[in-house]
């Protein structure tokens, strides 16, 4: 009798142990629930980065004093860096799509927000070391952190053309959230 008990307890372990390694391998959402996440995590992040762009260039145009426009861009790009860091989440939360090189892409999205909400951070801490005494010195400075950082974010930009899994090409053009 204790033979059979430690017979059924071993092959339970067996097949719990088996659960546990393909659980482990795979279960990650489809191409098309992924996309779907992305999707929904991006959205509303360039949304807002779309309304803080304006917000921006309306800042640099306004006839506000130095103080005020420092101010309102360090709002300004501290709302990007943080809806960034957001999107970035809602990605990494969306795990990794089950298709081949899942784990590269899904990397290469976390890595490219995660570089533009770094570009916003720089942009925001060099605005708020600007002195705000002389206005031509501050604009200068402005104008100068507002180059960097498209130049950075540029840079940080994801090459879809890099997307080798046409599962995943094809759900982003067809789930509802990305278009």
């Amino acid at each position: 009798m204790r033979t059979c008990r430690t017979s059924t307890a071993g092959k339970l372990t067996v097949v719990l142990a088996t659960l546990a390694v393909l659980a482990g391998c795979g279960g990650g959402p489809s191409p098309r629930a992924w996309a779907a996440s992305v999707c929904g995590a991006l959205t509303p992040w360039r949304s807002e980065i779309s309304k803080l762009t304006s917000s921006t260039d309306e800042q640099m145009t306004a006839q506000t004093t130095p103080a005020q426009a420092k101010e309102n861009l360090v709002r300004l790009f501290g709302g990007a860096e943080q809806a960034s860091e957001t999107a970035r989440r809602k990605v990494e939360q969306a795990g990794v799509p089950e298709t081949e090189n899942g784990e590269a892409i899904a990397s290469g999205f976390r890595d490219s927000l995660g570089k533009m909400r770094d570009a916003y951070g720089r942009a925001r801490d060099t605005i708020d070391g600007l002195g705000t005494g002389e206005a031509t010195v501050f604009y200068g400075g402005v104008r100068a952190a507002v180059e960097t950082l498209n130049k950075e974010y540029d840079a940080s930009a994801l090459d879809t053309s890099q997307l080798n899994s046409e599962e995943l090409k094809k759900a982003f053009d067809e789930v509802p959230e990305c278009r």
